[in-house]
């Protein structure tokens, strides 16, 4: 029977109702079909219940779902919580469908997840792209800038929303009280994609989320940082500037109208643990994360992500002024047994969390630096990845492109013409090239280099990269 460690029940509704369903084992004659028969598949369905006819009733008339909700929304300080079982993927789409109408400009931060783009192409809406920052130093993005979004309001004046990520993928902050003034005085809203900062506000040595410096939607995942199920995601909203109830539309027409019960419940759990011992375990997480910083400074020539801009719980390397391939790197981790968040040639970012123990830390930053220490080699200089430093020319908008009539063409040939694809490489999961932009000779040799240093160039109809995808020439008729 699944036991409830940490004394949690009482404080999360929805775990409460996963556990009481596992005391009694009802014989529901409705989804799950296979009724936790393990002698079928075998442990692989242990633990799922559906939330209709599993943890409430298939009318929904516990309210379970709305009460863990609402508890969210007052923890975070939101209007409004819902939880996703798609992820920040789900959440970041619906957000898309919520702030506009087809043909509606937005400003949008290029560093985002293919998701927001994506969630672009289902709304209709199209960017104006605000680009990051770059810190010459380590070749990583730094933020979007208010003054930066100012600049997308003039260039843009009819933008009904902004779209940034903070912090981004390598730990590295925006100035999200800034950049909700300046939306503010525009009367539009700020949405921020922090899915990799559910811990975010609550510790004192953590940055504020970004609901409590003025955002008027922020989605985040559980599974990310927090001891959640995969695909365990929160989008919470403040209502002033955004319609609660066409939200709520939104979220329903992209969610799935089976959600897993388990996953509902360990979003609702993570909740309660956040909010009842938040403090000590999160304080402990920073502390192991100041300790592995400090003893990775001494290996010569890597830089090691830090300073009040950067997520004190993540831990980001930059390898140039060592010489040693990230890629290898990782090879090395990968055989003993310790996979990490992103290598590339120039970086490694492991995530630490408040489910990492001391000596699982010890154990990696031993690794890292007998690994960096195997592969040293010249130095190099830092180059930024394309990730972080595209700057696209929009020639029609995403969703025209993703829709309409394509080609395929040779990549050499692509160049000039208008893309039909999205291609980033993952991760981080920020497109290089997205449908509706003019396909550059830089971006094809930025992706090629990438696939040559052993990163995965993903989302793109040939992984080889060796054809493109575009949109047809039109020519005029006579």
């Amino acid at each position: 029977m699944p036991t409830d460690p940490r004394g949690l029940r009482g404080d999360a509704p929805l775990l409460d109702a996963w556990l009481r369903f596992h005391e009694r084992m009802p014989t529901a004659f409705t989804i799950p079909g296979h009724k936790h028969r393990h002698d079928l598949v075998g442990d692989i369905v242990a633990g799922d219940v559906p939330l209709y006819a599993g943890l409430d009733t298939m009318r929904l008339s516990g309210g379970l779902l709305a009460d863990a909700e609402a508890r969210a929304a007052a923890l975070w300080g939101a209007d409004v919580c819902r939880f996703s079982v798609g992820g920040s993927t789900h959440a970041n789409q619906a957000v898309a469908l919520a702030i506009g109408q087809d043909g509606d400009r937005v400003l949008v931060g290029r560093t985002l997840h293919r998701s927001v783009l994506l969630g672009l192409v289902l709304a209709g809406l199209e960017p104006v792209w605000l680009l990051p920052e770059v810190d010459e130093r380590t070749g990583l993005p730094l933020g979007v800038t208010p003054a930066a979004v100012e600049d997308g309001f003039r260039r843009a004046p009819d933008a009904v929303a902004v779209l940034i990520g903070s912090p981004s993928y390598v730990g590295t902050l925006d100035d999200v009280a800034g950049i909700a003034a300046v939306a503010h005085d525009h009367d539009r809203p700020l949405v921020v994609d922090a899915a990799w900062a559910a811990h975010f506000g609550f510790h004192p040595q953590l940055p504020r989320h970004a609901i409590s410096l003025g955002a008027d939607a922020l989605v985040t995942s559980a599974h990310k940082t927090l001891p959640a199920w995969s695909q365990a995601a929160y989008l919470l909203a403040r209502t002033d500037r955004i319609d609660p109830a066409r939200l709520d539309a939104a979220v329903e027409a992209t969610h799935t109208t089976s959600p897993a019960g388990a996953i509902l419940a360990s979003t609702d759990a993570a909740r309660a643990l956040l909010a009842r011992d938040g403090v000590s375990l999160l304080g402990e997480l920073v502390d192991r994360v100041a300790r592995a910083r400090e003893r990775l400074r001494a290996v010569p020539g890597l830089v090691v992500l830090d300073g009040p801009d950067v997520d004190p719980a993540k831990l980001t390397l930059v390898l140039p002024g060592t010489g040693a391939d990230g890629v290898a790197v990782e090879r090395d981790l990968l055989a003993l047994g310790l996979p990490v968040e992103l290598a590339d040639r120039d970086t490694v970012v492991a995530i630490v969390t408040l489910a990492d123990r001391d000596d699982d830390v010890e154990r990696l930053v031993a690794a890292l630096t007998r690994a960096i220490e195997s592969h040293r080699d010249r130095p190099r200089a830092i180059v930024p990845a394309l990730a972080w430093s595209v700057e696209p020319v929009t020639v029609t908008s995403p969703r025209t492109a993703f829709l309409g009539p394509h080609e395929t063409v040779r990549a050499d040939e692509a160049v000039g013409r208008t893309c039909a694809e999205l291609i980033a490489p993952y991760p981080p999961g920020i497109p290089v090239l997205a449908p509706g932009e003019l396909v550059t000779a830089t971006a094809i040799e930025s992706l090629r280099s990438a696939l040559s240093h052993g990163t995965r160039v993903a989302y793109a109809a040939d992984a080889s990269l060796a054809t493109l995808r575009v949109l047809p020439v039109t020519r005029a008729t006579p």
